[in-house]
């Protein structure tokens, strides 16, 4: 499976990058491909382009905040957790995205 996702905290720090890390290492761990873009206090970094997005089969929203660029995702399954869940239960959420996907196919 191919994820992208966007991480982003209210203060744009810590808790984005730990997001952005816990999401890559469950999503590896669980043998899919990923890619996590972050927007916090020194802009954004890893981007997703275009073509990351719509090769992906999912778009994983870890914010506390209002992210920029939402629209990108329109026609993909996105799914919104606040920053917490991507830093406590990561391989809990690689289960439950992994299911309603199969559910949906």
């Amino acid at each position: 499976m191919k994820i992208v996702g966007v991480a982003a905290c209210t203060a744009g720090i810590a808790h984005t990058f730990l997001a952005k890390e816990k999401l890559v290492q469950a999503a590896k761990d669980a043998g899919h491909q990923v890619k996590i873009e972050t927007q916090g206090t020194i802009g954004t970094e890893d981007e997703l382009s275009l073509k990351d997005i719509a090769e992906a089969d999912v778009v994983i929203i870890a914010a506390d905040i209002s992210i920029s660029g939402r629209d990108r995702f329109k026609e993909k399954q996105v799914i919104h957790i606040p920053t917490h869940i991507a830093i406590k239960s990561p391989k809990a959420l690689m289960t439950k995205i992994e299911t309603e996907l199969n559910a949906s196919n």
